[in-house]
């Protein structure tokens, strides 16, 4: 499908705001809502109609636990709040408010959690397969930690509510595999730390949206790209794992942006994994490569 094509589409297009795109489906009527029009439920979102007709369909009893324990369930929260993208970025600050205390009485946790490829094989005597995400929420300095996360939380207030929480959070992580990935291809023995791959991942992603959205990126691929030379400029940027969160995030976009209807969600499951898959066989290559 062409980029006119889609954007001629009216399924790409909130129902009630036929203006407005998004990739958002309410879970029960499948209809393409944008954040304004989505409230969260259990699972996914729903669209205003279908949450007044399970309000009207509650029992005795749902209403009675309603009013004791107050709003719960699908009108818990209104979309375009962005949930996912709060919980990174006060965990990645948490944790490095934490750092920084422990760092006071001599204790370190970022070695412990920093992406370091000889330490995810075996063979070499050590296997500690979580860094290859929580390299993500530990940074080096104030100013490394307040960029990154200020970039992750204005792109995420705009991508999560398009993609879902679930969506976006897979996004997040698999671009944090990506940057990974490279690293070990690329600098086997230095240790890198930060959001940063996730971010480019964001970025990749939201380019490939919104060139399927037929929406102007230019403004975003100037960002990224100004992004991308600083990282091959100056010292200390880990350009490796910018470049494989911007491959791998660019790929989950594109796997997202090809199969958004309803009916598509085993093939995007199947395409996710085997980004996956495809990224893990990386890792092991690097392993075979320097070992």
């Amino acid at each position: 499908m062409t980029t006119t094509d889609f954007s001629r589409d009216p399924a790409n297009f909130c129902y009630r705001h036929p203006d407005r795109m998004s990739f958002a489906l309410c879970q029960r009527c499948q209809r393409t809502i944008c954040p304004e029009c989505q409230t969260q439920a259990a699972v996914g979102v729903i669209c205003p109609e279908c949450l007044r007709d399970q309000q009207r369909s509650r029992t005795p009893a749902q209403k009675r636990a309603q009013r004791r324990w107050g709003r719960g369930g699908a009108v818990a929260a209104r979309a375009g709040a962005a949930p996912v993208t709060n919980w990174i970025v006060g965990v990645t600050a948490a944790m490095f408010l934490l750092d920084q205390l422990l760092r006071l009485m001599g204790i370190q946790i970022q070695p412990w959690l920093a992406f370091w490829a000889p330490r995810l094989y075996p063979q070499l005597g050590v296997f500690e397969p979580w860094r290859v995400v929580t390299w993500l929420v530990v940074h080096s300095t104030f100013i490394h930690v307040g960029l990154n996360l200020l970039s992750v939380w204005m792109i995420g207030r705009l991508l999560e509510p398009m993609l879902g929480r679930w969506r976006y959070l897979a996004l997040y992580l698999i671009s944090g595999l990506g940057g990974a990935a490279a690293a070990a291809l690329l600098a086997f023995g230095t240790p890198v730390v930060g959001a940063s791959a996730a971010l480019f991942g964001l970025l990749g992603a939201l380019v490939v949206i919104g060139r399927h959205l037929g929406g102007n990126v230019t403004g975003i691929l100037i960002i990224l790209g100004i992004n991308l030379v600083a990282g091959f400029l100056f010292g200390g940027i880990s350009w490796q794992a910018h470049v494989g969160g911007l491959v791998a995030g660019t790929a989950v976009g594109f796997v997202f942006a090809t199969t958004r209807r309803a009916d598509q969600t085993r093939r995007q499951l199947v395409l996710l994994g085997a980004v996956v898959v495809a990224l893990i066989g990386l890792l092991v290559l690097a392993g075979a490569l320097y070992l």
